[in-house]
């Protein structure tokens, strides 16, 4: 489940659920994504076609009765040409180049997103801090255009690049090119936190 709160509010660690709705993120995110879906002149099918996920599915988030998961949205959001902030963020740009902790926005669930940067028109980086719960992967394996690099500052993370695997602790690091068939999970007993950064916007 998918849904923006402020960093200081109580992380949701249930798992992720379709039928779970999230009244006004979900509402929002289906409004924004209906919105896409028509600007790109697609059909319900034929986003569900390209974003490889069923047609039912999409008409749920739509109306606001489902939440995707990460990897789900992602893959719409490339096959509507856009990213997953300008999806999902509620937050408007700071007015300064300074975000205090406890302001950022999160995009929370089990695998949850701290927004390190917030969208902005012809911006060329992304950054995150993502929060992996204990057991928790990312959904498949996701490949697009662009370059990323990370560094992990808590936990342990098992880091999936194309058919190898990277054992990674706090203070370790990875760069790579996001044409590789990328993911990772989290096979400790804490969350793990990775800053990761990527280029252009994805998430």
């Amino acid at each position: 489940m998918i849904a923006l709160q402020p960093r200081s509010q109580k992380r949701d660690a249930a798992p992720e659920s379709d039928a779970d709705k999230s009244s006004l993120p979900a509402t929002m995110l289906g409004v924004r994504l209906r919105h896409a879906r028509r600007v790109a002149g697609l059909t319900l099918l034929q986003l569900a076609q390209k974003a490889q996920c069923s047609e039912s599915l999409i008409s749920k988030i739509e109306n606001g009765n489902a939440a995707p998961s990460l990897a789900s949205l992602h893959r719409m959001a490339v096959a509507l040409n856009t990213n997953i902030a300008a999806l999902t963020s509620t937050v408007a740009p700071p007015s300064g180049p300074v975000m205090r902790n406890g302001e950022r926005p999160l995009l929370a669930g089990t695998i949850s997103l701290e927004r390190i940067t917030l969208p902005a028109a012809n911006g060329l980086l992304q950054a995150n801090i993502h929060i992996i719960s204990p057991g928790e992967a990312s959904d498949g394996m996701i490949e697009h255009m662009g370059e990323e690099v990370g560094y992990v500052l808590e936990g342990i993370v098992e880091l999936l690049l194309g058919d190898k695997q990277y054992v990674l602790q706090p203070g370790d690091s990875f760069h790579f090119s996001s044409d590789v068939p990328h993911g990772y999970r989290n096979n400790g007993n804490v969350p793990a936190k990775i800053l990761w950064v990527n280029t252009p916007a994805t998430y």
